[in-house]
């Protein structure tokens, strides 16, 4: 909308603010505009402060998850990782479609590769789970030091 004497000045930043209007009336002829006598004035039934209700966020299954212990070694004539690891899920339900990924560093500490492997299967409510030597990729022939985290999980 423009008001009249205000095109020439620069916009100004800062907060925008929607307002929402709600007709209680409908529209009169230009003769007939005084409200009747008898009529009471209807709340709008827009309100602000329930239309945006916050709803507090659960907490991702991935965040009860953890990897309680872990190992590699190399597979495949040395050029496959094959990780060892241990899964705690503290959650109140079950976890699956976990998402790992490995960091692949040489013996100087130097980062050398990333692998990310998601598995296919459950890990129950208040249980642990071990996964033996899995395939995670092709590692570099420098790689000498492996540490895995999780990603992502999906609630079961």
């Amino acid at each position: 909308m423009l008001v009249p004497g205000h095109g020439s000045k620069p916009a100004e930043s800062g907060p925008v603010l929607m307002a929402a209007s709600v007709a209680t009336e409908p529209l009169r002829a230009a003769a007939d505009t005084a409200p009747a006598a008898n009529t009471p004035a209807r709340e709008p039934s827009f309100n602000l402060a329930t239309s945006e209700a916050i709803v507090p966020e659960q907490p991702a299954p991935v965040d009860g998850l953890k990897i309680s212990s872990q190992s590699w070694r190399r597979g495949g004539l040395g050029s496959n990782a094959l990780v060892t690891f241990t899964l705690r899920n503290g959650n109140d339900y079950a976890v699956g479609d976990i998402e790992i990924s490995c960091a692949f560093a040489r013996r100087d500490g130097s980062h050398l590769t990333d692998r990310t492997r998601l598995i296919h299967d459950t890990v129950n409510m208040k249980s642990r789970k071990t996964f033996a030597r899995m395939h995670i990729g092709f590692v570099n022939v420098n790689a000498s030091g492996a540490k895995c985290t999780l990603v992502a999980a999906n609630r079961i």
